[in-house]
């Protein structure tokens, strides 16, 4: 019975158009009264659901974000991918992939990334010959890399949820996940990400003819030599190396997760006030502003995913659901395929931040039991839980290209095919190949990261 009110009151609450956390919200009270519970216990779930100290480190990250964001720094970035990449067939839209790509580093957010580049670059692609849809799908598909960055916030809300996963895998004990493990592990597939989208988008300007004029002759810009992309570069270095501090203050201990975001913040507002001396006051208030907003949206989600744990835990949702995929296969590659598509699922309609927080504590467990380290299944879910951010109905990162692009989400969904299935390699390499997250993380800390 209070099964049955927790999943169709929440979907009541969606189909009404209610924002996700309020329907999560209300679905659980509404739960908690027809279970007699007492209404403190969801307040008192609420609340401690948010009062986690590590949490300071993601209004940090993403304050640090809006900073880069609206200091001028993308403009740079942009020049040095346009510079090594442009003259190639298509190469605004691979300058585009490499872009979001290095500001997803500095941004640690695919909404940012998007807000960011495609301001920039949608225009300028489209005034070139390059179709709207091409423009924006471009775009926000690579912008997705934000979400593995070391800046990325995820990935402290990532580690809270699996804070509490413990097992054994090949003889190692696994207790919870390490924040500085997970920003390294991100590296590699990140790079695998941009591969994959360097040739979607190749493959794409070939096949339609990019840059395309009216007249349906095609121009490719020259290359402007090395000495302009050894500048440009230069020039972008300094907001690309936060990414470098962040990792640097990490490893070798001078910092935790949480104080490496505060020293971001600082070194963003020295660099964009000092340095490059683009930062003004009106920008800096938006910057503080749209930072509040969005620190305040993710902490409503964390709070009230919270309560739906707790609901969860209460009515065992986590050993049905484990049960279910156990009667189903006992193949390990077969069972993370069937988690896949349900993370995969569940992305239409959760998001980032309550995806994470819900579906860690149902399938790292399983998870692990497969042989699957908590570092290797925190790429993975980040991957399929980014891929929710581009298609609807909740899929906020295609909504701000398609308006950036003036282009219907429709229109753009029917040739954003060969970026799924870029955004679908690299989560199969990732579950699959475990080596692509662990690796890294393992040479550089000196112990075996899983």
């Amino acid at each position: 019975m209070e099964l049955a009110v927790l999943s169709l009151s929440f979907l009541f609450f969606l189909l009404l158009g209610l924002p996700v956390a309020f329907g999560i919200g209300l679905a659980c009270i509404a739960t908690f009264i027809a279970e007699g519970l007492p209404f403190e216990t969801s307040i008192q779930m609420m609340t401690s659901g948010m009062n986690v100290f590590s949490f300071l480190a993601i209004p940090f990250f993403i304050f640090s974000g809006e900073l880069m964001l609206h200091g001028g720094i993308a403009d740079k970035i942009v020049n040095f991918a346009r510079s090594l990449v442009g003259h190639w067939k298509g190469g605004l839209g691979l300058a585009n992939v490499v872009a979001c790509t290095l500001f997803g580093g500095v941004s640690g957010s695919p909404i940012a990334d998007t807000s960011a580049m495609g301001g920039v670059m949608i225009p300028i692609m489209k005034k070139e010959g390059y179709s709207a849809a091409y423009a924006v799908n471009v775009t926000t598909h690579a912008s997705l890399s934000g979400a593995l960055m070391p800046t990325s916030h995820n990935m402290i809300i990532y580690a809270f949820a699996a804070q509490s996963a413990s097992g054994m895998i090949d003889g190692h004990l696994i207790k919870g996940v390490s924040i500085g493990d997970l920003m390294f592990a991100g590296l590699i597939p990140v790079f695998w990400i941009m591969v994959c989208m360097l040739i979607a988008a190749y493959w794409q300007a070939v096949r339609f003819g990019y840059p395309k004029r009216e007249d349906g002759s095609s121009r490719v810009e020259v290359f402007p030599g090395w000495s302009a992309v050894l500048t440009s570069f230069i020039a972008s270095l300094p907001g690309l190396a936060v990414v470098g501090i962040i990792l640097i203050c990490i490893l070798n201990g001078v910092a935790t997760a949480t104080e490496a975001a505060a020293i971001a913040v600082a070194y963003s507002i020295f660099l964009t006030v000092f340095i490059y001396r683009t930062m003004t006051v009106d920008r800096f208030l938006k910057s503080l502003a749209k930072a509040s907003k969005t620190t305040g949206i993710i902490m409503l989600l964390i709070g009230v995913s919270n309560m739906l744990r707790y609901q969860m835990a209460y009515l065992e949702i986590p050993d049905a659901i484990e049960h279910a995929l156990y009667a189903t296969t006992h193949t390990p590659w077969i069972m993370l395929l069937l988690i896949n598509v349900i993370q995969v699922f569940l992305g239409i309609f959760l998001d980032m931040a309550a995806h994470i927080l819900i579906t860690t504590p149902l399938f790292l467990p399983l998870a692990i039991q497969m042989g699957v380290g908590p570092v290797q299944f925190g790429m993975m879910l980040l991957l399929n839980c980014a891929l929710g951010l581009v298609h609807p109905p909740v899929g906020s990162v295609q909504f701000i290209g398609c308006a950036i692009g003036n282009v219907s989400i429709g229109e753009a969904t029917k040739t954003a095919w060969p970026y799924y299935l870029a955004i679908f390699t690299a989560i199969n390499i990732v579950t699959y190949v475990a080596v692509f997250s662990t690796w890294l993380p393992s040479l550089i800390t000196g112990h075996t990261v899983l």
